[in-house]
């Protein structure tokens, strides 16, 4: 077999010299796990340049001229849900950064951090899951279950069932196996979950589950059939 393909990646940022730089290192740092496809300053033009490289993961700073780096978020999400995409800022505002993952970006990191942290993040993006800082992460869910203190209302008992096995952790092949579905059955079952509950990804819904009490209740039978 041959070797791992690189994770593809684009820099939305309007510092040239920082998105210069940060090619450079990610390009030096990854040892050839990620591989920069293109560049550009402009919030404008991000959505080109997805089109063009289709990349896996899209880096977009927050502080960027209008129509700023949430609305290119927005714009990449919208049309590339394929797309991870890694929201960066030179600053500590949370509302900002809350922004960014309500518009879609599946994690956030500040320019504070030391740049060489940044391969790890973006090859756990790469394989599709999600970064963030842990108080950051918790005050998403903290927000998002206090605008929806009904939400247990939505489900029906087979939903119930699937967040519960959603937030054990379980892959979409248990959840299947699980629910007597084909596995893409059970992933398209598990997105129309994680809309009705609001959250980004099955991190989210976990947390969301917790802080619900989902697994405080949990009927005998689900741990026998276990």
């Amino acid at each position: 077999m041959g070797e791992t393909e690189p994770i593809v990646v684009v820099i939305i940022d309007d510092h040239g010299l920082f998105s210069r730089g940060l090619e450079l290192l990610l390009s030096a740092a990854s040892e050839g796990r990620i591989k920069v496809a293109g560049r550009t300053e402009s919030a404008e033009e991000a959505l080109a340049l997805v089109r063009r490289n289709r990349p896996q993961v899209a880096l977009v700073d927050l502080a960027m001229p209008p129509p700023g780096g949430v609305g290119a978020i927005r714009e990449i999400a919208h049309h590339y849900p394929q797309v991870r995409i890694l929201a960066l800022s030179g600053t500590d505002d949370r509302e900002l950064a809350l922004e960014a993952l309500a518009a879609g970006a599946h994690g956030f990191i500040p320019k504070s951090s030391d740049p060489d942290v940044l391969v790890p993040p973006l090859l756990s993006l790469g394989g599709g899951l999600s970064v963030l800082p842990t108080s950051l992460l918790e005050a998403l869910v903290a927000l998002r279950a206090t605008r929806r203190p009904g939400v247990m209302a939505k489900l029906d008992d087979d939903e119930v069932s699937l967040w519960r096995l959603v937030a054990k952790g379980l892959e979409s092949l248990e959840i299947a196996d699980r629910t007597f579905v084909s596995e893409r059955t059970a992933k398209r079952m598990v997105a129309s979950l994680l809309r009705k509950l609001g959250v980004a990804n099955r991190v989210e819904a976990a947390l969301l589950a917790g802080r619900v009490g989902l697994l405080d209740d949990e009927p005998a039978a689900d741990d026998e059939q276990a």
